[in-house]
């Protein structure tokens, strides 16, 4: 089966779901939308199931949702031009015909991490690395900024960048946030009085270890997701100071936990063998609740009065779907379905592969494989690496898999979702280390099958996926054919100089142990440019030329490396996009380009 561009069209127009969340009065559900049309749009839909979802917006960039009132009535609303990332923030009156208006002006130098309404005055809270005047800072600030007058107010000034939402507390007296100004490692919980005042460290876990928060009830105890040398661990400050450790056990994989509408009881949020595995935790007695059904992965997202729920379910071989289902995760309503019977899609099946690494570590994946005879492999490499592949829809992998493809998703060392310890692997090494030959097994575990062929394989992915597919046709050349670097870097020292986010560089010195002048063996290490006078394979290039993350002068300088060699390569650049192809027409060019890039490269292995 040949790759065509109607094929492109309907993977990339396939709906995906962003920022959901539901009213505090349970009634309504809210939701950024892409793939429907041209960029992503906010989407409203009553949990009760009485209508259809409505569309609210019609952005030329992308809209996502930061905050839902109580009663739903207002929502804000994020969006950066060209998918640059440095936010803009709106608020919207949901009634008919209404357009978000601007709270925020446009701006092209800090970045925006949450933002909420207060629960009792007509004021916006938001974290942003920047100072009252909206000029850049190196660290996040707290702001409020009264909708009345347009004054704005900082709570909270801290010396790095913290990328978590602040949380105003029910009765409206006191925000909950977060801190890494000690190191990029650790992570502390703070809170503050709306007022200014009293503003403490709830709880530090440690040097190097990070730790999230979050309120039970109305501003009093708080559940706890920390990190310890070995796991992470669940635990309940009281308000008087005591800490009582919930569960403390390294086989568990606990990625987050919040409060049900019965504040004696948690929902957590973890998982087991790489697919999630959510449970409800009685405090009290530590009996647990399995949530969800056997037969696909069902994400919980708040809570209603009632019990019921309102929550995301997926799988690979089904669209995702928005929910309400009862107490235990059985589904009673279908409120959204990212399908179109105008569009009809055949869903590849996602199954779950072991192996074992070059060391002896265990490595979970996901394979994939077309209808016929496979034209080739792929490995599609997640990004991150701080990030986990799971059985849902990708609809890279689905289009590729749809044109004929074997496609091959690894959780490599690195990846959330399998605990703490594996989580930290690839800092032994640092980047370019054993999680590119937990890649490599993976590769010829399925050549010792016959599942894969010598001369036909090719590696992909974005950001920390594109670096691997670097790594692929340069430092594994003797068996990887071909590779398409999405957003993608090869040399460590010009990522970390160029990128415009300070907490990217902060994520860097975690991952790395330092800056480049402190770690240059590491940077050096992991950094492949001296390798390609050696690539024998076919390599696409893929850039967004408004990505702040990555910086397109990696790809750059990559290509002009490449030319001055006389190394053949295609250069994909998208003068409208940031970190990522997220438009519906630019994503159908990518994948059509995508699909004839290996298939070519594959046709002129044989």
């Amino acid at each position: 089966m040949h790759t065509n561009s109607n094929l492109a069209r309907i993977w990339a127009s396939y709906p995906t779901i962003w920022t959901p969340q539901v009213s505090g009065d349970g009634k309504w559900l809210v939701w950024a939308w892409a793939g429907i049309t041209e960029t992503a749009n906010i989407w409203i839909v009553p949990t009760d199931g009485s209508a259809s979802p409505r569309m609210l917006t019609d952005g030329a960039d992308h809209f996502r949702v930061a905050h839902i009132n109580r009663d739903g009535s207002r929502l804000i609303l994020r969006q950066s031009q060209g998918s640059d990332e440095h936010e803009q923030l709106f608020i919207l009156d949901v009634s008919d015909g209404a357009t978000p208006e601007p709270l925020t002006p446009p701006q092209t130098d800090h970045y925006v991490f949450g933002a909420s309404l207060h629960p009792k005055e007509n004021a916006l809270l938001f974290n942003a690395n920047c100072d009252e005047t909206g000029r850049g800072t190196e660290g996040s600030w707290l702001h409020v900024l009264d909708l009345n007058t347009g004054a704005r107010r900082v709570l909270s000034r801290m010396t790095a960048v913290n990328e978590n939402a602040p949380v105003i507390g029910m009765r409206g007296t006191r925000v909950l946030y977060h801190r890494n100004d000690d190191h990029p490692r650790g992570r502390q919980i703070c809170a503050v009085n709306w007022d200014g005042s009293d503003d403490r460290c709830l709880y530090d876990p440690g040097p190097h270890l990070k730790a999230s928060g979050s309120w039970i009830g109305a501003e009093g105890d708080l559940l706890i997701v920390a990190e310890t040398a070995t796991h992470d661990r669940l635990g309940l400050l009281s308000r008087d100071g005591v800490l009582r450790w919930l569960i403390d056990d390294p086989a568990r994989h606990i990625e987050e936990a919040f409060a049900c509408v019965d504040t004696r009881k948690v929902m957590v949020i973890a998982y087991e063998d790489g697919r999630l595995s959510p449970f409800i935790l009685d405090i009290a007695t530590g009996a647990e609740t399995r949530f969800g059904m056997a037969d696909h992965s069902t994400l919980p997202l708040d809570q209603l009065e009632n019990s019921d729920w309102i929550a995301q379910t997926y799988m690979a071989s089904g669209p995702d779907r928005l929910v309400r289902t009862d107490a235990t995760g059985r589904v009673l309503n279908e409120l959204a379905v990212c399908d179109d019977p105008n569009q009809p899609r055949t869903f590849a099946t996602a199954q779950s592969v072991n192996w074992t690494s070059s060391d002896g570590e265990p490595v979970q994946g996901w394979l994939y494989q077309p209808g016929g005879t496979s034209r080739g492999l792929v490995v599609w490499v997640h990004g991150g690496p701080t990030a986990m592949s799971q059985d849902r829809v990708h609809s890279a992998i689905q289009y590729l898999v749809a044109s004929g493809f074997t496609v091959l998703d690894p959780n490599y060392r690195g990846s959330t979702g399998f605990g703490l310890r594996f989580r930290n692997l690839i800092r032994a090494d640092g980047w370019g280390g054993r999680e590119q030959d937990d890649i490599r097994s993976g590769i010829e575990m399925l050549i010792a099958q016959g599942l894969a062929q010598p001369g036909r394989i090719g590696v992909a992915g974005q950001s920390y996926g594109g670096y691997s597919a670097w790594f692929a046709i340069t430092r594994q050349r003797d068996l990887v054919d071909a590779a398409c670097t999405i957003c993608g870097m090869s040399d460590l020292f010009v990522d970390y100089a160029n990128t415009a986010m300070p907490h990217l560089r902060d994520y860097s010195v975690e991952m790395l142990g330092g800056t480049p002048n402190e770690m240059p063996k590491a940077y050096a290490h992991g950094t492949l440019r001296d390798e390609f006078p050696h690539i024998t394979g076919r390599l696409m290039i893929v850039h967004g030329l408004r990505d702040t993350n990555v910086s397109p002068e990696n790809s750059r300088i990559a290509s002009g490396d490449l030319m001055r060699l006389g190394i053949g390569h295609h250069l994909l650049t998208f003068a409208d996009e940031g970190h990522g192809v997220t438009k519906t027409s630019n994503r159908a060019v990518l994948f059509a380009n995508m699909g004839a890039f290996f298939d070519g490269a594959f046709v002129k292995a044989e």
